[in-house]
């Protein structure tokens, strides 16, 4: 299991300060084209909740 997450939206509640880094206790990704994906682009964090809300 990944020890670090990254994640380059800065504006997501769980990056921590702004250094690239999740937070988050867990992390849900989901497929755009049902359960499964192909490339990346076809993929969503779910965990994303934007700050100031």
């Amino acid at each position: 299991m990944a020890q670090d997450v990254l994640c380059e939206v800065f504006n997501c509640v769980h990056n921590i300060n702004n250094e690239k880094k999740c937070g988050a206790s867990q992390i849900f990704v989901v497929s755009n084209r049902g359960s499964q994906a192909e490339n990346s682009q076809e993929t969503d964090c779910k965990t994303f909740e934007p700050e100031g809300l």
